[in-house]
Protein backbone atom coordinates (compact mmCIF):
# COMPACT_ATOMS: atom_id res chain seq x y z
CA UNK A 1 0.00 0.00 0.00
CA UNK A 2 1.42 3.43 -0.78
CA UNK A 3 -0.11 5.32 2.58
CA UNK A 4 0.47 8.82 1.18
CA UNK A 5 -1.82 8.55 -2.43
CA UNK A 6 -4.18 6.74 0.13
CA UNK A 7 -3.93 9.70 2.63
CA UNK A 8 -4.67 12.03 -0.71
CA UNK A 9 -7.41 10.29 -1.35
CA UNK A 10 -11.21 11.75 -0.49
CA UNK A 11 -11.51 10.98 2.62
CA UNK A 12 -13.96 7.78 3.11
CA UNK A 13 -15.25 5.91 6.45
CA UNK A 14 -12.69 3.35 7.60
CA UNK A 15 -9.92 4.65 5.51
CA UNK A 16 -7.49 5.47 8.83
CA UNK A 17 -8.25 1.94 10.65
CA UNK A 18 -7.61 0.53 6.84
CA UNK A 19 -4.35 2.30 6.75
CA UNK A 20 -3.29 1.54 10.78
CA UNK A 21 -4.09 -2.22 10.14
CA UNK A 22 -1.51 -1.83 7.28
CA UNK A 23 0.90 -0.22 9.28
CA UNK A 24 0.43 -2.80 11.73
CA UNK A 25 3.31 -3.41 14.00
CA UNK A 26 5.80 -2.53 11.50
CA UNK A 27 7.85 0.12 12.84
CA UNK A 28 9.50 1.01 9.32
CA UNK A 29 5.83 2.14 7.96
CA UNK A 30 5.06 3.78 11.07
CA UNK A 31 8.34 5.94 10.86
CA UNK A 32 7.24 6.56 6.83
CA UNK A 33 3.42 7.88 8.59
CA UNK A 34 5.38 9.96 10.84
CA UNK A 35 8.05 11.39 8.08
CA UNK A 36 3.72 12.37 6.23
CA UNK A 37 2.91 14.10 9.71
CA UNK A 38 6.41 16.37 9.72
CA UNK A 39 6.96 16.95 6.10
CA UNK A 40 3.78 16.51 4.07
CA UNK A 41 1.01 19.41 2.52
CA UNK A 42 -1.70 19.91 5.33
CA UNK A 43 -3.90 17.68 3.98
CA UNK A 44 -1.98 14.92 4.50
CA UNK A 45 -0.04 15.49 7.48
CA UNK A 46 -3.49 15.79 8.90
CA UNK A 47 -4.65 12.65 8.10
CA UNK A 48 -1.46 10.76 8.89
CA UNK A 49 -2.05 12.49 12.50
CA UNK A 50 -5.20 10.87 12.55
CA UNK A 51 -3.71 7.36 11.70
CA UNK A 52 -1.17 7.66 14.36
CA UNK A 53 -3.47 7.74 17.10
CA UNK A 54 -5.54 4.65 15.26
CA UNK A 55 -2.03 2.78 15.46
CA UNK A 56 -0.50 3.89 19.28
CA UNK A 57 -4.27 2.66 20.26
CA UNK A 58 -2.58 -0.91 19.62
CA UNK A 59 1.30 -0.21 19.60
CA UNK A 60 2.07 2.49 21.28
CA UNK A 61 5.80 1.71 21.51
CA UNK A 62 5.61 2.30 18.03
CA UNK A 63 5.81 6.44 18.98
CA UNK A 64 8.66 5.92 21.28
CA UNK A 65 11.57 6.95 18.69
CA UNK A 66 9.25 9.85 17.45
CA UNK A 67 7.75 11.15 20.95
CA UNK A 68 10.39 13.96 21.30
CA UNK A 69 9.61 15.38 18.03
CA UNK A 70 5.83 15.47 18.66
CA UNK A 71 6.09 16.99 22.16
CA UNK A 72 8.44 19.67 20.84
CA UNK A 73 6.49 20.04 17.29
CA UNK A 74 3.38 21.50 20.01
CA UNK A 75 5.69 24.62 19.63
CA UNK A 76 5.03 25.29 16.22
CA UNK A 77 2.51 28.15 16.45
CA UNK A 78 0.95 27.12 12.95
CA UNK A 79 0.67 23.82 13.97
CA UNK A 80 -2.88 22.35 12.58
CA UNK A 81 -5.39 21.97 15.65
CA UNK A 82 -6.07 18.09 13.94
CA UNK A 83 -2.01 17.35 14.40
CA UNK A 84 -2.19 19.35 17.95
CA UNK A 85 -5.29 17.20 18.80
CA UNK A 86 -3.76 14.11 17.35
CA UNK A 87 -0.54 14.58 19.21
CA UNK A 88 -1.74 15.41 22.34
CA UNK A 89 -4.23 12.50 22.41
CA UNK A 90 -1.21 9.86 21.51
CA UNK A 91 0.43 11.85 25.03
CA UNK A 92 -2.56 11.25 27.14
CA UNK A 93 -2.44 7.12 25.43
CA UNK A 94 0.80 6.75 26.24
CA UNK A 95 1.75 5.15 29.33
CA UNK A 96 5.58 5.70 31.00
CA UNK A 97 6.39 8.90 28.67
CA UNK A 98 10.54 9.62 29.51
CA UNK A 99 10.63 11.84 32.57
CA UNK A 100 13.01 14.37 30.41
CA UNK A 101 9.78 15.00 28.50
CA UNK A 102 7.43 15.44 31.14
CA UNK A 103 7.91 18.98 32.43
CA UNK A 104 7.82 20.08 28.20
CA UNK A 105 4.19 17.91 27.86
CA UNK A 106 3.11 19.90 30.90
CA UNK A 107 3.68 22.98 30.06
CA UNK A 108 2.26 22.61 26.69
CA UNK A 109 -0.47 20.60 27.82
CA UNK A 110 -1.51 23.23 30.51
CA UNK A 111 -1.03 25.85 28.40
CA UNK A 112 -3.92 24.04 25.90
CA UNK A 113 -5.98 23.60 28.65
CA UNK A 114 -6.02 27.25 29.76
CA UNK A 115 -6.29 28.66 26.50
CA UNK A 116 -10.01 29.28 25.85
CA UNK A 117 -9.54 29.61 22.19
CA UNK A 118 -8.25 25.77 22.40
CA UNK A 119 -10.59 23.10 20.88
CA UNK A 120 -12.75 21.08 23.73
CA UNK A 121 -11.19 18.13 22.23
CA UNK A 122 -7.88 18.70 22.41
CA UNK A 123 -8.39 20.45 26.56
CA UNK A 124 -10.01 16.91 27.49
CA UNK A 125 -6.86 15.13 25.88
CA UNK A 126 -4.34 17.72 27.51
CA UNK A 127 -6.16 17.55 30.86
CA UNK A 128 -5.88 13.73 30.79
CA UNK A 129 -2.43 14.08 29.67
CA UNK A 130 -1.30 16.14 32.92
CA UNK A 131 -3.24 13.79 35.17
CA UNK A 132 -1.72 10.71 33.95
CA UNK A 133 1.92 12.43 34.35
CA UNK A 134 0.89 14.15 37.71
CA UNK A 135 -0.54 10.82 39.23
CA UNK A 136 2.20 10.63 42.04
CA UNK A 137 2.59 14.72 42.20
CA UNK A 138 -0.18 15.98 44.74
CA UNK A 139 0.90 19.68 44.29
CA UNK A 140 0.31 18.86 40.62
CA UNK A 141 -2.90 17.42 40.80
CA UNK A 142 -3.88 20.38 42.93
CA UNK A 143 -3.07 22.95 40.20
CA UNK A 144 -4.79 20.91 37.62
CA UNK A 145 -7.71 20.73 39.74
CA UNK A 146 -8.14 24.36 40.32
CA UNK A 147 -7.80 24.66 36.51
CA UNK A 148 -10.78 22.25 35.58
CA UNK A 149 -12.87 23.51 38.90
CA UNK A 150 -12.47 27.07 37.12
CA UNK A 151 -13.17 26.06 33.70
CA UNK A 152 -15.89 23.69 34.52
CA UNK A 153 -18.97 26.49 35.03
CA UNK A 154 -18.16 27.62 31.11
CA UNK A 155 -17.16 24.40 29.55
CA UNK A 156 -19.05 22.25 27.32
CA UNK A 157 -20.86 19.54 27.83
CA UNK A 158 -17.07 17.18 27.05
CA UNK A 159 -15.03 18.91 28.90
CA UNK A 160 -17.34 18.50 31.82
CA UNK A 161 -17.42 15.01 31.57
CA UNK A 162 -13.59 14.75 31.42
CA UNK A 163 -13.46 17.06 33.84
CA UNK A 164 -15.89 15.32 36.84
CA UNK A 165 -14.04 12.33 35.78
CA UNK A 166 -10.36 13.42 36.30
CA UNK A 167 -11.90 15.24 39.57
CA UNK A 168 -13.28 12.08 40.84
CA UNK A 169 -9.78 11.04 40.53
CA UNK A 170 -7.87 13.48 41.94
CA UNK A 171 -10.21 13.17 44.91
CA UNK A 172 -8.82 9.68 45.17
CA UNK A 173 -4.93 10.95 45.45
CA UNK A 174 -5.21 14.54 47.02
CA UNK A 175 -6.88 14.49 50.48
CA UNK A 176 -7.64 18.42 50.92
Amino acid sequence: MDIRSELEKRYENGLMPRIAGYIGNDQARFDHLMELVFGSEPSVARRASWVISHCTERYPHLVRPWLEKLVHSLSNPGLDDSIVRSTVKVLAETGDLPEVLQGYILEHCFDLLLNPKTAVAIQVHAMQAIFNISKDEPDLLRELREVIQGQMEYGTAGFKARGKRILKEIGKVVKD
